[in-house]
């Protein structure tokens, strides 16, 4: 059962056993578990503050990406250290935040409730899909996760442009790719995971976390534009 297996990662091969295999794959659902309670918090405290009411178009997008890109820095920095998780945690209350107005926006509607929860329900669909998948699948996925970060580019600089076009269309075809792009990342990371290709769990959280968030927020803006006050 514990047999060592072999797995090309991004640095070469390394030799990881399936007891050390599962214990990341836990550890990692049990933290990705606890990133709720945080991204929630922070998406109350917008909500009922509205502190994030007046971050829109490119003021939003520069506060996001750089608070964004700035955590992921200082996680990949401490992943191996005590302050690795408090500093995900911090993480996902900032996403909470900047998904706040988001929400404002949606949970105003009519039917807001039902639109929340079915973007909820949707994410949690893919998550059980492809951890489904990332178990069965044999190929390694590696080279589509170079492809699919192209992709994710590719969205930004689409996000970019919409901000001054303020398309409802072109936000619904981006959105549209986005979840596509997110689920075939999560996909790639479970599979990294259940292949041994990734040790450290607070790097597997926030991975998996960052495709979660972003299906779900893609999922938001959808049905905020197709379904909202039906």
């Amino acid at each position: 059962m514990n047999q060592p297996v072999q797995s090309w990662g991004r640095f070469g091969s390394t030799t990881v056993s399936a007891q050390q295999r599962n214990r990341v794959l836990r550890n990692t659902y049990w933290l990705l578990a606890l990133s709720m309670l945080p991204t929630v918090l922070g998406a109350w405290v917008g909500v009922a503050t509205g502190i994030t009411a007046s971050l829109g178009g490119v003021t939003g997008l520069v506060v996001f990406l750089a608070g964004a890109f700035g955590f992921m820095y200082a996680i990949h920095k401490t992943k191996d250290s005590a302050l690795g998780v408090p500093l995900l945690l911090a993480f996902t209350f900032f996403m909470g935040l900047m998904l706040s107005r988001l929400l404002a926006m949606v949970l105003g509607m009519q039917n807001g409730t039902s639109l929340v929860m079915t973007a909820f329900a949707g994410t949690a669909g893919v998550f059980v899909v492809m951890s489904s998948l990332s178990t069965v699948i044999k190929r390694d996925l590696e080279g589509l996760g170079k492809w699919l970060f192209m992709g994710v580019l590719v969205l930004i600089v689409g996000m970019v442009i919409n901000i001054f076009v303020g398309s409802p269309i072109w936000m619904a075809a981006l959105s549209t790719m986005a979840i596509g792009l997110f689920s075939a990342l999560l996909l790639v990371d479970l599979k990294r995971i259940v292949d041994g290709g990734e040790t450290n769990y607070i790097m597997a959280t926030m991975g998996i976390y960052l495709s979660l968030f972003n299906i779900f927020q893609s999922l938001l803006i959808l049905l905020g534009l197709t379904g909202g006050d039906e």
